[in-house]
């Protein structure tokens, strides 16, 4: 049956396209400027939120220790603070990592504008109702009696991304913005050279938003498995997506089409082990939990029971988003992570859930023998080889093993070695994850200037679109800082919604 057309046209100051954090700050943030605004979620009301909904919540943003930590993560008891080491993370640290993981490809003043306001974002969001903590349990190891801060991250959203939505849906409800849900935005509406609306499908009907100002912040292709195929590559239909259902390519496609560029890495994507056996989709009554990112700990093997990666290459925020691609290209789309006793207790809360792919024993031969498609026999020859790695790295010099910082303690003669944190696999009971890829967000998308305006094919802005959150491209090449997505998307978010009411207020 063919669309059909409501008689009344919808008429906003500014319309955004989407439904996660980028979404809710840019519409949050168009609001304080007077705008009447519109937010068009294409997920019904009990699935709202995007990919942030799925989001543990962890934050990357500068920070000068415990002080600035408290502007936002107000309840840290006396005790909690004389017994913490936050560390610090400057603009400089902040910068130096996306150069290095985007190997320099990151576009300088986005990323300038980004960290520059990253922890301002933060704290404005708080001022809406967004609560924060410190993730002492997933970012925090305790060393001679004190917990100490690794990665550059200390702050983390309350509730993870359930907690955010929650707050920026109250928040934007209290501030009087209409939420149409189901409304999937379709194509945009462009008189002139300039933007003045878009279209939504919403039960069946197509609706008109007319607007001055338009804000597409409706997430990436990573949901849509034929996108996925035609840039990421052979393979990628066969990953699993860690949120939303929802991502579907739309906005990008529809900014195209009007004669936005291209911009960013459209062959790439963040991308993660992921439970073997999860769903195709995300799951809410699970969230973020099957991610299974303790690894630097583990020993990793896939189905022919050999390494591939070097786990203790860096910490995790910094490497876990390039490893999903890694498994991805293994026998079977499929890997196992195995600790032994000396290391289970270093596992995050996600190891604990009931949905897991776990098998446990008291021996080596055992585990191999209930790791489902595993080669048993070469996967005890590389734990040996791995185990006589390490022990040969020891005996030239022993360095401790510490999970708060890089420590050197690394493998020698094998390949791919292991960097850090590399203990033998020799102590029971043992313990095997099953994981697989899950893709979480795509890295290639639309060009956007520091005022979030879309850039056209000459590089000139298109009057009227602005942008914000996972089709954003430009940030993100080949890997990922953990905890920069929500930042990133509240950052721009906020700057389109300012700039979005500007415009739409304008005289």
């Amino acid at each position: 049956m063919g669309q059909r057309s409501d008689a009344v046209e919808q008429l906003f100051d500014v319309v955004v396209a989407g439904g996660g954090n980028a979404a809710l700050c840019a519409a949050l943030a168009a609001s304080e400027g007077g705008a009447r605004v519109a937010v068009l979620e294409a997920a019904p009301e009990s699935q709202r939120g995007g990919n942030s909904r799925y989001t543990g919540g962890i934050v990357r943003m500068i920070f000068n220790g415990a002080g600035d930590v408290t502007t936002l993560v107000d309840d840290l008891s006396e005790a909690e603070l004389a017994n913490t080491d936050f560390g610090s993370y400057t603009s400089g640290d902040f910068f130096d990592d996306m150069g290095r993981l985007t190997r320099y490809r990151c576009d300088p003043d986005l990323t300038e504008v980004m960290i520059d306001h990253s922890l301002e974002v933060y704290q404005w969001m708080k001022g809406h109702g967004v609560r924060f903590a410190a993730p002492y349990n997933r970012q925090a190891f305790r060393v001679d009696g004190k917990f100490k801060f690794w990665g550059g991250i200390a702050v983390e959203t309350a509730g993870g991304g359930e907690g955010l939505m929650g707050s920026l849906y109250a928040a934007a409800e209290k501030a009087g913005i209409e939420i149409h849900y189901g409304a999937r935005a379709s194509s945009l509406i462009a008189e002139g050279g300039r933007v003045t609306g878009l279209r939504a499908v919403r039960g069946g009907n197509e609706v008109s938003f007319s607007a001055p100002a338009v804000v597409l912040a409706c997430g990436g292709f990573e949901s849509n498995a034929e996108m996925r195929t035609r840039y990421l590559g052979p393979g990628w239909d066969l990953a699993k997506v860690r949120g939303t259902r929802y991502n579907m390519g739309a906005g990008i496609r529809m900014a195209l089409k009007i004669g936005a560029i291209p911009h960013g890495q459209w062959s790439g994507c963040h991308a993660v082990g992921w439970d073997l056996n999860a769903p195709d989709f995300g799951d809410l009554t699970v969230g973020d939990a099957f991610q299974k990112h303790s690894y630097p700990f583990s020993v990793m093997v896939n189905a022919e029971g050999r390494r591939f990666v070097d786990e203790g290459a860096d910490f995790r925020n910094f490497t876990y988003a390039r490893y999903g691609r890694a498994i991805l290209e293994q026998p079977g789309q499929a890997a196992w992570q195995i600790f032994d006793a000396k290391t289970l207790h270093l596992q995050r809360d996600e190891y604990k859930i009931r949905r897991v792919t776990k098998v446990r024993a008291d021996t080596l031969e055992e585990l191999a023998a209930r790791m489902e498609d595993m080669d048993a026999g070469q996967f005890l020859r590389t734990i040996a080889e791995y185990n006589a790695a390490v022990e040969k790295a020891a005996a030239e010099n022993d360095v401790p093993f510490n999970p708060n910082i890089k420590d050197g303690r690394g493998t020698q003669g094998i390949d791919p070695p292991k960097s850090n944190w590399a203990v033998t696999i020799d102590e029971p009971p043992f313990e095997a994850y099953g994981t697989t890829c899950g893709v979480t967000f795509t890295f290639g998308g639309l060009k956007i200037n520091t005022r979030s305006e879309v850039l056209d094919t000459e590089e000139h802005p298109i009057p009227g679109l602005y942008a914000a959150g996972e089709l954003v491209g430009g940030l993100f090449y080949f890997n990922y800082p953990g905890g920069t997505g929500l930042t990133s998307g509240a950052v721009f978010g906020r700057i389109a919604g300012v700039e979005a009411a500007k415009l739409a207020k304008a005289p």
